[in-house]
């Protein structure tokens, strides 16, 4: 049975930082690309990190600089620093797990992370 199950969301004052976790089983995690997807009230999912399999990282615009997604594939988790946070930066984020060549894909059940003085 597949599982990522996230953790590290709460909340955190404009300026303030969190760190995310996903901690994934049932899935040769070594071979997925990781993400991490957020979604804002009204808003549709988007993808704000990515780290495939060779550690190779892509980030979206609004997010750079700020965000940091890594990955121990010994531990099978997957992280989001998230420094410098914003009041727009509040949302669920959700972790992704995709193997493109099988087409396998799994998603966490998300974690609130919420930014207000």
């Amino acid at each position: 049975q597949v599982q990522l199950v996230e953790s590290g969301g709460g909340l955190v004052q404009p300026g303030g930082s969190l760190r995310l976790s996903c901690a994934a089983s049932g899935i040769m995690f070594r071979l997925y690309t990781m993400g991490w997807y957020r979604q804002a009230p009204g808003k549709q999912r988007e993808l704000v990190a990515a780290i495939n399999n060779g550690g190779n990282t892509n980030y979206a615009d609004s997010v750079k600089g700020r965000f940091t997604i890594s990955r121990d594939n010994a531990k099978k988790t997957m992280y989001l620093q998230i420094d410098s946070l914003k009041i727009e930066d509040t949302a669920v984020y959700y972790c992704n797990a995709k193997f493109s060549q099988a087409s396998r894909e799994y998603w966490g059940q998300g974690t609130q992370v919420t930014v207000s003085s």
